[in-house]
């Protein structure tokens, strides 16, 4: 009873300030206790400045008012048009982690008490003010000394006391997504615990900076031999989990164009460069950079795109990437009825549906923009149509996609901002029909094929072991021993032993005939 009652009362102060910037739709929405509104309504009066202000505009503001977890989950929502509406979601994918600056004597002891050595000794200089300063940490620019001589390098700080705060709104998060769930079945389809669930433990990961340093290290790993993207290289001699240091990027910002052009870089090419980086982490490799905004994204003279902060990224496994490249490839090529079988066959829709029905869905999403470029194409506006294509079809919310499909729309808009006449689907094409060759074609299902035959292959060897102890046993036995062997546990423990023999010689026969 008392946590429901801390829990209503943070809802009347969030509801606050949520009146305040004139942005209590969303609670209107998700039909929030009366007496929460009321109460809002009553201690907070619309302030006339946000009137001519866009709803979604509104409710960004709020949300910056409301802290860290109250962005991520702006963020999170971005992606989720069906929910707000196309106008707000764009406005929310506007959402970035900019939040007051917190003092240097506070980073210098989270440094030096998580490093155990004194600043001085760290680094030779170390600038007081930082560089950037966002919902979880903020940066700082440093020195270090090395053989070679001084380096300059970013420092990232985690802020005091975050931890706390974030689990505490994800508790309240959790609430809400509960209620949410009994109180109107048709958001039951939707999955809002999942999706809190989702966030939490993105977030839960952004608050141990040595995963994000780990995460930083396993990209430059996956591109090393790609020179179309590099990773910062990472200090862990100055990286604890609530501090990282790393290579400081001293390349062009990907949002300044008129500094890009000034240094001859050849915007429309980078641009799809952009679209196809991302593409081969996600598909190629099932892990990607889920925060890729302009304020993380570097290009180096020669075009390399260079990435920094790796707090979120996503994973995708083998099946789901499968999915996502024949959808995508099916999308492309214009053949509506398999992106249809597509979405069947991976269980995103009920295996009842009709696949001519689901089939027409598909076309009704995909024929009105192909070979229109991004400046006539929102991938926002194509996923909240999608959304709502697979509410009619009972499609549930694919929590593993949430980050896929916010990093997609993020990418979009970069892409967007470097060449405004960009064609998603163009740039996108090479690399899907290379992956797609690559796995889905015959030779990739006859690798698939042999892999899993090998991995059964390996086993036989201990099960005929198994086998050879099971005869040894059965040989052991005579007379009335048979008897009682073959009663209670004996009984299940012979059986074993037959089935592991018979087991073991069905799949010899079955992987020799196959290699041979």
């Amino acid at each position: 009873m008392l946590r429901r009652l801390t829990y209503l009362a943070r809802l009347v102060r969030i509801a606050r300030t949520l009146q305040k910037h004139d942005a209590l739709f969303p609670l209107e929405r998700l039909d929030a206790p009366p007496m929460v509104l009321r109460l809002a309504r009553l201690f907070a009066g619309r302030s006339r400045r946000n009137r001519e202000r866009r709803p979604g505009e509104r409710l960004a503001a709020a949300l910056e008012d409301l802290g860290p977890s109250f962005i991520k989950l702006g963020q999170a929502l971005s992606v989720r048009a069906d929910l707000l509406g196309e106008g707000i979601a764009d406005d929310l994918g506007r959402l970035r982690d900019r939040l007051p600056e917190f003092g240097f004597d506070a980073a210098r002891e989270t440094i030096e008490s998580q490093l155990e050595r004194p600043l001085a000794e760290l680094y030779l200089e170390f600038d007081r003010k930082p560089v950037a300063a966002a919902s979880i940490a903020q940066v700082h620019f440093a020195t270090i000394a090395t053989p070679d001589g001084p380096v300059p390098v970013a420092v990232k700080v985690l802020r005091p006391g975050i931890e706390d705060r974030l689990q505490r709104d994800m508790d309240l998060f959790f609430w809400l997504a509960r209620i949410a769930e009994r109180a109107d079945p048709k958001l039951r389809r939707l999955r809002p615990v999942d999706i809190v669930r989702t966030l939490q433990q993105s977030v839960a990961l952004e608050m141990d900076l040595r995963l994000e340093a780990a995460a930083a290290d396993e990209m430059g790993e996956v591109f090393q031999q790609d020179p179309d993207f590099r990773t910062p290289a990472i200090d862990w001699e100055r990286t604890a989990g609530r501090v990282l240091t790393m290579e400081r990027v001293t390349s062009v910002p990907i949002g300044d164009n008129a500094a890009m052009d000034a240094a001859g870089i050849d915007r429309p090419a980078l641009a799809e460069r952009v679209i196809r980086i991302f593409l081969r982490q996600s598909l190629a490799h099932g892990f990607f950079h889920a925060d890729m905004h302009q304020g993380n994204l570097f290009v180096d003279p020669d075009g390399t795109v260079v990435a920094v902060d790796y707090g979120i990224m996503g994973r995708l496994d083998h099946r789901t990437r499968l999915f996502m490249a024949e959808m995508l490839g099916a999308f492309i090529a214009g053949d509506y009825r398999r992106a249809a079988e597509v979405h069947i066959a991976a269980g995103y829709v009920p295996p009842e549906t009709s696949v001519d029905l689901f089939a027409q869905a598909c076309r009704s999403i995909g024929a009105p923009i192909r070979g229109k470029p991004v400046s006539e194409i929102s991938i926002g506006r194509l996923m909240a149509q999608l959304f709502r294509v697979t509410e009619t079809f009972a499609m549930e919310t694919r929590t593993e996609l949430l980050l896929l499909q916010k990093t997609m729309v993020t990418v979009e808009g970069v892409s967007r901002g470097i060449d405004p006449d960009i064609n998603f689907w163009s740039a996108s094409q090479p690399v899907i029909e290379t992956w797609a060759r690559d796995n889905l074609g015959p030779e990739a299902r006859i690798a698939g094929i042999i892999t899993d035959t090998m991995d059964i292959v390996e086993k036989v060897p201990r099960l005929l072991e198994k086998a050879d102890r099971a005869f040894d046993r059965l040989e052991k036995i005579e007379g009335e021993a048979v008897e009682k062997a073959v009663s209670g546990n004996g009984s299940r423990a012979v059986l074993a032993g037959i089935f592991g023999v018979l087991v073991g010689l069905v799949i010899a026969v079955v992987a020799t005939g196959f290699m041979d």
